[in-house]
């Protein structure tokens, strides 16, 4: 299957709105792949480049700071690599600490197996600490997932979770199941399946290697 390579980002949209600048940093292929949850999707983000030029996120990290705002954190926390550089700009922004969580297993190939930590040395200072979770694009929600269940271990409060970009409905399931909040500054539908019931894998189409 070939890929197609397009921004998301279209002529309609207002460079001026922070949505807008997230759509418009961000780049896509359209086909089979992989997804770090044990899912299939349809859609892979170009990420890479995202924090490339960090002045082009002066808006879309300040509305996500307002967002998250409200909610009171003492912490902000993301999970490496574009989560936690997210986190550190959002925590600049709100005056707080910041932490971050980095993938330790990639897990058995079952759905959302893969398992992240925080640094030992953070551990201890979190405990009981009100912490808002961001990434860079919610999907699946595998990082996100993993970084609560390691907050929640080191006894710290989440208390919402965020993102510059959410893409289907499972980010907002992921957030209801953990009872938190979900703020994002844009939004895009996108479809993810579990292996047996992949449409794709359905057609004969082989996974694309990302």
């Amino acid at each position: 299957m070939c890929r197609v390579r397009h921004s998301i980002v279209t002529e309609r949209q207002d460079p001026a709105d922070p949505s807008a600048a997230v759509l418009a940093l961000m780049s896509a292929r359209t086909g089979h792949f992989p997804l770090e949850s044990g899912h299939h999707g349809e859609l892979w983000l170009e990420l890479d480049a995202l924090f490339w030029e960090p002045g082009r996120l002066d808006g879309p990290v300040d509305r996500l700071a307002a967002l998250v705002a409200p909610h009171a954190p003492d912490v902000v926390c993301g999970p490496s690599v574009g989560g936690a550089f997210l986190a550190h700009l959002v925590a600049a922004r709100l005056g707080v600490r910041f932490c971050h969580t980095e993938r330790v297993s990639a897990g058995d190939g079952g759905l959302y197996a893969a398992t992240y930590r925080l640094p030992g040395v953070l551990v201890g200072r979190l405990r009981g600490l009100r912490v808002a979770v961001v990434d860079d694009v919610v999907n699946a929600g595998s990082s996100v997932r993993a970084t609560l269940a390691a907050l929640t271990q080191a006894d710290a409060r989440p208390v919402a979770l965020g993102a510059l970009l959410t893409l289907g409905g499972t980010p907002a399931e992921v957030a209801a199941a953990a009872g938190l909040p979900l703020e994002a500054v844009a939004t895009r539908e996108n479809e993810i399946w579990e292996p047996q019931h992949c449409p794709r894998c359905a057609n004969g189409a082989p996974l694309q290697t990302p």
